[in-house]
């Protein structure tokens, strides 16, 4: 067994291992590849394995840099405008710690145990990095600091499962009936609401194309007929006789017409149930259509929903381009009439070659076609980073700094928001920034788990049986707090506030929980503005908890 202590065999094997485990289902429930991995390098930490800091430092930067990097555009649109939901992570903050310090003065858990505890019940993997940047740079704290720091990864484990469990269940099944509330209903109701229909299984907005052979509608303005379903559809072609022409705004219908409509699905039945017979698509009807992804990145038009955009776009794009799907924060989000956009959202445009080109360049910048890292960019951005965290100031005799985690993120949130807005300058793939963040937190978590695997079984030994239940409570409690005052007292609909908790805790398998329960994606809604800030906020609240707990519990 020599070789489980070598330190790269190590890791690389808690790395497969660990996300082998995170592939395992439980229902809703699935643990992950992080918190497998350091389930996993806990136990090959046993035999005693060393993984120097610096690496562990590095890749923490790694992670936390693209974790603000992905995070940015979305942050700073949803700090200027969207604090309506913005307060509940406020509250999953502000109620996660009062719950973790009334636990630490109860049961006297240590600082590492406290922040360990906070961790796991938020689900926030990046607190354990902050945290112990934090431990680190405390003075006058019971017990060693690779102890405590230690104590953070076992507590980690030993609440986050409980944590993750706890507010699936809570937010799918506890909440809908705690307000009496049948939520597939209520977004069924919201999506009419909001313009949608039922057009799928997955409520997605169905683009299609059909011909028909005009009757009733004869003598009819193409532009009355485009207006009446609010430009949902469009008419571009008519074949009169043998010969076909465009369609223009202006062109009347004639008794015999054959005409090609293209536009969401139930627009285009009504249309054809008005307009007569449907006939075979003829082949000659050939018009070159794509699709293209548009980033959503003009100033001008924040806060614009769907509708708005035809009122802002010259005639002949307003008919002729459709926007079938919105990603929001890796989310897909329905493109309904009343969605409202946010600055970094990424919208696929479907229509002629030409005008979709033309209307994503009035959109935002053009997105470049990016096969490569910039690491000039990347490398530059982590460097500014921990140059930011190394900074300190000291109020009340108190040093207050960042650290090099903090500062990594705040660096990572504007290179994202300029990258967003200038996406030339600075080539880091979604897919590289994807991969950067996975990789460099699952590298930490191994080499945190490694490290103190031998102290594990003292810990479980000493708070092994107690831990997990309090970890429930810690995670369940803030969205309580927020689903009383974000439903019963800010009146928010029951499918967007379940999207906001699951945001609130950075949970992507409860929102999908929630999807399940109510068949469409309204959720989603909430879930990004809460997601957004939390996976902000909550990392820079590990130092804060590692303080606070110091002056509950002092050594």
């Amino acid at each position: 067994m020599a070789f489980l202590a070598d330190p790269m065999f190590a890791l690389f094997l808690s790395l497969s291992g660990g996300y082998l485990i995170g592939r395992i289902s439980f229902g809703p429930v699935q643990i992950g590849g992080v918190c497998g991995t350091l389930f996993v390098a806990l136990a090959i930490g046993q035999v005693g394995v060393s993984i120097g800091d610096d690496l562990r430092n590095a890749a923490f930067a790694l992670f936390i840099f693209s974790l603000g990097f992905t995070a940015g555009p979305q942050f700073f649109a949803n700090v200027r405008g969207g604090w309506r939901f913005g307060i509940f992570s406020i509250l999953e903050v502000v109620t996660a710690l009062s719950l973790t310090l009334l636990f630490v003065a109860i049961f006297r858990f240590d600082v590492g145990t406290a922040a360990g505890l906070f961790a796991g019940s938020a689900t926030e993997s990046a607190v354990v990095g902050t945290a112990s940047e934090a431990i680190a740079h405390l003075d006058h704290i019971e017990g060693d600091v690779a102890r405590l720091q230690g104590n953070i990864a076992t507590a980690y484990s030993l609440t986050y499962l409980f944590g993750m469990v706890g507010i699936i269940l809570f937010a799918s099944q506890v909440a809908p009936w705690l307000m009496r509330v049948n939520l597939r209903e209520e977004a069924a109701r919201l999506e009419r609401e909001m313009g949608g229909g039922e057009e799928g299984s997955n409520s997605f907005p169905v683009f299609v194309e059909r011909a028909f052979k005009v009757g009733d509608l004869a003598g009819r303005k193409v532009r009355s007929i485009e207006e009446q379903f609010n430009w949902t559809l469009t008419i571009p072609a008519i074949r009169r006789g043998t010969e076909i022409v465009a369609a223009g705004l202006d062109s009347i219908l004639a008794e015999g017409d054959i005409v090609y409509v293209r536009g969401r699905r139930n627009s285009v039945i009504g249309l054809g149930r008005q307009l007569g017979e449907e006939i075979t698509l003829p082949h000659d009807f050939g018009f070159e259509v794509k699709t293209r992804d548009a980033v959503f990145a003009n100033p001008d038009l924040v806060a614009q929903s769907v509708a708005d955009l035809a009122t802002i776009v010259p005639p002949e794009m307003r008919r002729d381009i459709f926007v079938t799907q919105i990603h929001r924060m890796g989310q897909r989000l329905a493109p309904l009439p009343k969605t409202r956009l946010q600055q970094g959202d990424i919208l696929t445009l479907y229509g002629p070659s030409e005008l979709v080109d033309q209307a994503a360049r009035k959109l935002g910048p053009e997105l470049p076609v990016q096969d490569f890292t910039d690491f000039v960019f990347l490398g530059l951005g982590i460097a500014v980073g921990l140059f930011i965290g190394s900074l300190s100031a000291t109020v009340g005799g108190i040093e207050l700094t960042l650290g090099g985690g903090g500062g990594a993120l705040v660096a990572g949130l504007v290179f994202g928001w300029i990258n967003m807005r200038r996406p030339r300058l600075g080539a880091l793939p979604a897919p590289a920034a994807n991969f950067a963040k996975e990789f460099g937190l699952a590298v930490f978590i191994a080499a945190i788990g490694l490290k103190t695997g031998p102290d594990v079984i003292e810990q479980l030994r000493k708070y092994g049986l107690i831990l997990p239940f309090i970890g429930l409570v810690v995670s369940v409690g803030p969205a309580l707090v927020s689903l009383i005052v974000g439903y019963r007292f800010m009146k928010i609909p029951l499918p967007i506030m379940l999207g906001a908790v699951a945001g609130q805790h950075c949970s992507t398998p409860t929102l999908l929980a929630v999807m399940e329960r109510t068949g469409n994606t309204i959720p989603v809604i909430g879930y990004t503005v809460t997601y957004a800030i939390s996976n902000v906020i909550l990392p820079l609240t590990g130092p804060i908890i590692v303080t606070l707990a110091a002056m509950v519990v002092p050594g």
